[in-house]
């Protein structure tokens, strides 16, 4: 996922194409296809308040994911 400030996201696909699923606390929006079930993308909000979006890059076109930095989070203990 990589995470951008959401009026960054632009759709090729209208967004009203795509379902919404939440849980727990319903702060994250998960969208994906209701087709073939593919989650191109979540919306949720940054710590300053901010809209952001949580973009699968793997839905990117001409992205080389093996060139792009990791960053690893433990959320486990967090």
């Amino acid at each position: 996922m990589w995470f951008v400030p959401f009026e960054h996201l632009h759709l090729t696909t209208p967004e009203q194409n795509a379902s919404t699923y939440t849980f727990n606390k319903h702060v994250i929006r998960h969208r994906f296809c209701p087709v073939c079930g593919m989650h191109p993308y979540g919306e949720g909000t940054a710590p300053d308040g901010r809209p952001m979006a949580a973009i699968n890059v793997r839905c990117l076109e001409d992205i080389d994911i093996d060139a792009l930095p990791v960053t690893h989070y433990d959320g486990r203990s967090h």
